[in-house]
């Protein structure tokens, strides 16, 4: 079995982006699941990737800014929105990255033009984020089309003390610095690549979260409530084209 070489995906790739994004607010919530629960939900080619032989799914709430493609300015109304994506960590070969099981968004056109053009499991949703005087902030979604349902999620949060870029090696790092999906069009499996700075950290202090988006997807979670939370105000993005994987 090859190692995963964990750093040269965070490399620029070659040719021009198809587009640029800014990731606000992310709220990164793991748990650990059944790996063989995980290994039988992925494609040929894939197998998951293993933090001291357990297998974990994320939860990450965040926000949408400047969704634009490469040729076009943004558009209100149009490339803003909250989304909620899971996700699991997965290897091809040597190449980390990672697996959605569904990525829940406030805005019906970006989940169709997701659906159709990046061949992701998309889902529009009854989203809101809600910020306290007292520095807490609410984050609640709920699934509306298509199924599986239920698949609802809130959460209350406060940002803690920033700890600044994770270390090469850590568990922060292995789960934050992925910059590689993989997905599906009919038989053929795809990757797609994303460059970024490194992710700004933060501790984050939870107050409560429940949801049943890892439930809806099949899974069994060894823990009610996540067993790892982290924070980052964003980065910004350029997103390239799907590739064929061979």
């Amino acid at each position: 079995m090859q190692e995963p070489d964990r750093l040269a995906p965070a490399d620029r790739p070659s040719g021009r982006p198809a587009g640029f994004q800014r990731w606000r607010k992310l709220l990164f919530l793991h748990w650990e699941v059944p790996v063989d629960q995980v290994a039988a939900t992925l494609p040929a080619g894939l197998e998951p990737d293993l933090w001291e032989g357990k297998a974990l799914v994320g939860l990450v709430p965040f926000t949408m800014r400047d969704v634009v493609p490469w040729w076009s300015p943004s558009v209100p109304g149009v490339s803003n929105f909250h989304e909620l994506n899971m996700r699991t960590y997965v290897r091809h070969g040597s190449t980390p990255g990672v697996w959605f099981y569904s990525l829940d968004a406030a805005n019906a056109l970006a989940v169709v033009v997701a659906r159709v053009g990046w061949k992701l499991p998309y889902h529009k949703a009854a989203m809101s984020l809600e910020e306290e005087d007292d520095g807490w902030v609410r984050y609640h979604s709920e699934r509306r089309w298509p199924a599986p349902k239920p698949a609802v999620f809130a959460a209350r949060y406060r940002v803690g003390e920033p700890s600044g870029r994770a270390p090469v090696g850590t568990l922060e790092h292995f789960l934050v610095e992925r910059y590689v999906l993989f997905t599906m069009e009919g038989d053929q499996l795809l990757s797609g690549r994303v460059h970024h700075e490194p992710y700004p950290l933060s501790q984050v202090e939870l107050d409560g979260c429940e949801q049943t988006i890892v439930a809806a997807q099949g899974m069994t979670p060894a823990s009610e409530a996540p067993i790892l939370a982290h924070y980052s105000e964003g980065v910004d993005v350029d997103v390239y084209a799907l590739e064929p994987v061979a």
